[in-house]
């Protein structure tokens, strides 16, 4: 059975109902009702994901596409799409996506006769990306932006690279895009040494699987159709592409793919975009794609992230987490857990739990989290008696356990991330390390905890109503 966004959406409503909300209203995208609409719900700690049933399109008509959104603002959804239960979504989670981003699941071929996402093809004039129902986010955005994930293949090794990518829309048929300096950035880089369009796909609606493989860290080369097989559980399946055919392949299973070419040596101005930090990525001169065909299901979802927000935030940081566990452990074993919390965007602040044997382990994975993802720029390293997915107890930690002096390491003159506003350099950034773990040199005091017997023994039901306590406000 293929994995799409249609399954996991009927596996959703069957058992978080809750958290799938239908909006039958008619909403327009670009003038930011659809972002203030979840603007709201977010302002009551509320994150559900929205099904816009009548959205217009760039052209402020009635799109055929309904619109999609806020799908990976929970870790328990994330959970589910993995196949786990809703309540696994932490520690479990984090460790189940490092358990399958260790293989690769080798993709297969599938006729685009027999692909859903060739039910309808559109080539050249008729590829209208006007007909979309594209969100246009923030205040300052210049324009709508599609922000799910270009694919490209690299000209030398025949491997494809997924990112998560912003695209400014420019025309009915040309994109911006804006790159970091990574995977995508460098297949493009060697098409354009040799001034030749690099050609590309924005693959928009899969099953939430498919996203967080593409999120995978892993290091330039390996194929990420491959390496997101393995974190859906099944291999990718694959058609040719309406404008390469067999030399390019787009997944089959897609709601839509948007196909293209970035244009060699061309550059326009792109931006401002509010960005995951939370800020305004600044405008610049970027990239520019041309759009050669849009192909999509005949009752096609149309699918965007709710940028600089939860929906950013959980669909980084989940991946992150598994890959660079999978690092430290290579040299750390007593390794336990890594979260990215929502605090740090899930991208600059990193959590590490340790149960630390020796002196120097803690240095060690900081180091090996620092050099194994550019996005991080604070690590804080903690007990395996710390739960790094409270903040509450890593930064009672900090409080208790760190000695300025003694425990905190400044490194100079690191890449960083080029959206990180704090930058001073357009590359270069600093970064810092927290020993917040207990001196194993010398005796430490005992944290305070209520008798284990005496735990077991008072049930709270005996003394105090159970409908009393489900009534009682969280904190």
């Amino acid at each position: 059975m293929s994995m799409d966004l249609r399954s996991f959406l009927d596996d959703l409503q069957e058992r978080l109902p809750y958290d799938f909300v239908r909006v039958e209203r008619a909403v327009s995208p670009s003038q930011f009702q659809v972002t203030a609409l979840l603007q709201h719900l977010e302002n009551q700690k509320k994150f559900p994901i929205l099904f816009f049933e009548k959205p217009l399109d760039l052209n402020g008509k009635p799109s055929a596409f309904p619109l999609l959104s806020n799908v990976f603002a929970t870790r328990q959804r994330c959970a589910l799409s993995l196949g786990m239960k809703p309540n696994e979504g932490e520690l479990p989670l984090s460790l189940e996506y490092a358990r399958r981003e260790d293989r690769l699941l080798a993709p297969v071929s599938i006729p685009a006769s027999e692909a859903p996402v060739k039910q309808v093809v559109k080539r050249g004039e008729e590829a209208n990306i006007y007909d979309l129902p594209i969100v246009r986010h923030h205040a300052m955005d210049p324009a709508p932006y599609i922000d799910m994930t270009p694919v490209m293949k690299d000209p030398d090794e025949g491997f494809y690279n997924i990112a998560f990518q912003r695209n400014m829309v420019k025309g009915p048929r040309r994109l911006g895009l804006h790159m970091s300096p990574r995977h995508n950035w460098q297949i493009h880089r060697k098409n354009e040494e040799k001034n030749r369009p690099t050609p590309v796909a924005i693959v928009i609606s899969h099953h939430p699987a498919f996203y967080l493989g593409s999120l995978n860290v892993s290091p330039f080369g390996v194929d990420d159709y491959a390496k997101v097989g393995a974190i859906m559980g099944a291999p990718l399946r694959l058609t040719p592409s309406e404008t390469l055919g067999t030399d390019f392949l787009v997944p089959a299973d897609a709601e839509m793919v948007i196909e293209g070419h970035v244009l060699a040596n061309v550059k326009e101005v792109e931006g401002p975009f509010g960005e995951f930090t939370g800020y305004y990525g600044p405008q610049r001169m970027r990239n520019v794609i041309e759009v050669s065909a849009i192909t999509h299901r005949g009752d096609a979802i149309f699918q965007h992230i709710f940028t600089g927000h939860r929906d950013t935030w959980v669909l980084g940081g989940i991946p992150k987490e598994g890959s660079l566990f999978n690092l430290i452990r290579g040299v750390v074993p007593t390794v336990k857990a890594v979260h990215f919390p929502m605090s740090g965007s899930c991208r600059f602040n990193c959590y590490i739990a340790i149960d630390k044997k020796v002196d120097g382990e803690t240095k060690q994975a900081a180091l090996a989290a620092l050099g194994g993802c550019d996005f991080v720029k604070h690590v804080v390293v903690v007990d395996a008696d710390i739960d790094i997915y409270n903040e509450e107890e890593v930064m009672w930690a900090v409080a208790t356990r760190v000695q300025a002096d003694q425990d905190v390491d400044i490194i100079k003159n690191v890449k960083g991330n080029t959206l990180d506003p704090s930058q001073t350099d357009n590359i270069m950034t600093a970064k810092m390390i927290i020993d917040a773990t207990k001196p194993l040199q010398r005796p430490y005091e005992a944290r305070v905890a209520v008798p284990k017997t005496a735990m077991e023994k008072t049930r709270l039901e005996d003394f105090i109503p159970r409908a009393v306590v489900d009534r009682l406000p969280r904190a």
